[in-house]
């Protein structure tokens, strides 16, 4: 299921530009607290409980005066402070999400009951700060007495006992409630996306005088609008708005400076380095980490492309030239013999037939050497135990020890095994002792040392050693100084890429007389996590 789904967003998921992406998913953050604002109502239900805490305070006022002309001048009596309310509590009773919308308050029922005497004389007293109340706060203010008959109003000497909210005030408890605005009229065009638009909030206080409910003032109003609180508050929205699309814009362009260009600046060094040309990889001015290592990852690539190719033609010209002088010599034997055969002695012809087979056998060596250079660059480590050194020495040391050379070993009691298979090294330490006997060396001196996690092993002879003008040259492929004698020039090339497969180095080191050369090896890792 999870596979398919990833195909099918992976068929139709368009191609487009970085630049899109960031610009995208910046707009859709910097666009999440609008539409909070405007599709979750945040907003609104503030304003709707901004209105509830308005009718609590003016009924809270209303009814302490209502008490306070019910119950007559009285001395001072210091009661116990209630806990203060916030009009602005998030504990507030109504919540656009959550409350109930109640359809509009009916209209009052016949009650063949009278109002209250004391009630309505404390209601007619009460009204000119009633009236003035509404005309300021454009609230409507009804005051009942303790059975739910009203006071004041159109309806008065009308019942509301039924409706929910003035049952739970005539009990003791203020209560507020939605209800669907009935004279609803709409005034602007997109009024339709508010909730509360339509809505009135119906809030009901007890009055209370010497603990008992004595009346109940009903308040209500439709609470503001969201549009027209967006409008009063629009110098802050439209500030904000600017605010963020400026922050927007301002991350986008170091985005697109820090990632997007140098991203591009790099698919076109890429092509640039693809045709064949060198690629430009200078660092970015605008930084990120990542951005900057990549640069750095490409431009070794490069470098190390650029080396490999400078190597293939090199590689491909010396080839070419090695294999021209025996292939020139062979042609031509086999066009004087094809020519003169007949006039030749038999001494002639077996000696253009033994030229023939030296350059013939000095193909196949090049061949063959050729053959182990491949093998040597393309060789990776495997799984094989590290090779101890002193047991491979000795095989090279009995193998090549003749009457008048002599390899002798100087090693430390206790040395690591090396991170090398045994026959790689002992084909190392062969070239070596092989090229040394060939210099006209009488003793070879191998020595080592463990120092820092690898081994420093030393083969130093006293040969003709090495001239100052080849010292650079010596490790080049096909380069020898005994090509009449049947050098390749492949050995030491050899040599070093085997050694270099393994982690190590084979170089050229200073001597009094004849040459050296070290080779440094890491210690295997076995014998590391033993120490």
């Amino acid at each position: 299921m999870i596979a398919w789904a990833k195909a099918a967003v992976a068929r139709h998921w368009p191609v487009l530009r970085l630049r899109t992406i960031l610009f995208s998913t910046l707009l859709l953050v910097a666009a999440l607290p609008g539409f909070g604002a405007l599709f979750l109502r945040v907003y609104e239900n503030t304003l709707v409980r901004r209105t509830e805490g308005e009718l609590i305070a003016q009924s809270a006022a209303l009814a302490a005066s209502a008490a306070i002309l019910w119950a007559g001048p009285r001395p001072a009596v210091a009661r116990p402070r209630p806990a203060s309310r916030n009009p602005y509590d998030p504990q507030s009773e109504v919540d656009l999400r959550a409350s109930p919308i109640l359809p509009p308050r009916p209209a009052a029922r016949a009650t063949a009951d009278a109002p209250q005497p004391d009630a309505l004389a404390t209601a007619r007293r009460l009204l000119p700060a009633i009236e003035e109340t509404s005309r300021t706060t454009l609230s409507s203010i009804l005051m009942l007495d303790g059975r739910g008959i009203l006071l004041n109003g159109g309806e008065a000497g009308r019942s509301l006992r039924q409706l929910p909210e003035i049952r739970s005030a005539l009990a003791g408890r203020p209560a507020t409630v939605l209800r669907e605005n009935g004279d609803y009229v709409s005034r602007y065009p997109f009024e339709w996306l508010s909730r509360a638009s339509n809505l009135r909030l119906h809030h009901t206080r007890p009055i209370m005088v010497d603990g008992r409910v004595r009346g109940v003032l009903l308040v209500s109003r439709s609470p503001r609008p969201l549009f027209k609180g967006m409008y009063e508050d629009r110098g802050k929205i439209v500030l904000g708005i600017v605010l963020i699309f400026g922050a927007l814009i301002v991350l986008t362009a170091i985005l697109s400076r820090a990632i997007v260009r140098p991203i591009e600046r790099l698919s076109r060094s890429t092509r640039t380095l693809a045709s064949g040309q060198p690629a430009a990889t200078d660092l970015p001015s605008l930084q990120v980490v990542e951005i900057r290592d990549l640069f750095r990852d490409f431009a070794v690539m490069a470098d190390s492309i650029d080396k490999r190719s400078r190597y293939l033609r090199d590689f491909a010209s010396s080839v070419s030239h090695e294999f021209k002088t025996p292939l020139a010599g062979i042609s031509g034997a086999i066009e004087l013999l094809q020519d003169h055969e007949a006039d030749m002695t038999p001494a002639d012809r077996r000696q253009f037939l033994h030229n023939m087979a030296i350059d013939a056998e000095r193909l196949s060596r090049l061949v063959r050497r050729l053959m182990e250079l491949a093998k040597a660059d393309l060789h990776r480590p495997g799984g094989k135990p590290g090779a101890a050194l002193p047991p491979v020495l000795a095989i090279v040391a009995d193998g090549l020890a003749t009457a008048g050379f002599t390899v002798s070993i100087m090693l430390p009691e206790q040395l690591p095994r090396l991170a090398i298979d045994a026959r790689t090294l002992e084909a190392v330490l062969t070239t070596l002792v092989d090229n040394a006997r060939q210099a006209a060396a009488s003793v070879v001196v191998v020595t080592a040392a463990v120092e820092d996690g690898t081994a420093l092993i030393a083969v130093a002879d006293d040969g003709r050693g090495i001239a100052p003008a080849d010292r650079d040259r010596i490790f080049e492929a096909f380069f020898t100084t005994k090509r009449e004698a049947g050098g390749t020039g492949l050995g030491l090339p050899i040599a070093r890429s085997l050694v270099e497969a393994y982690g190590g180095t084979l170089t050229l080191g200073t001597a009094i007389a004849g040459a050296r050369f070290e080779i440094v090896l890491p210690i295997d890792r076995v014998e590391r996590a033993e120490a």
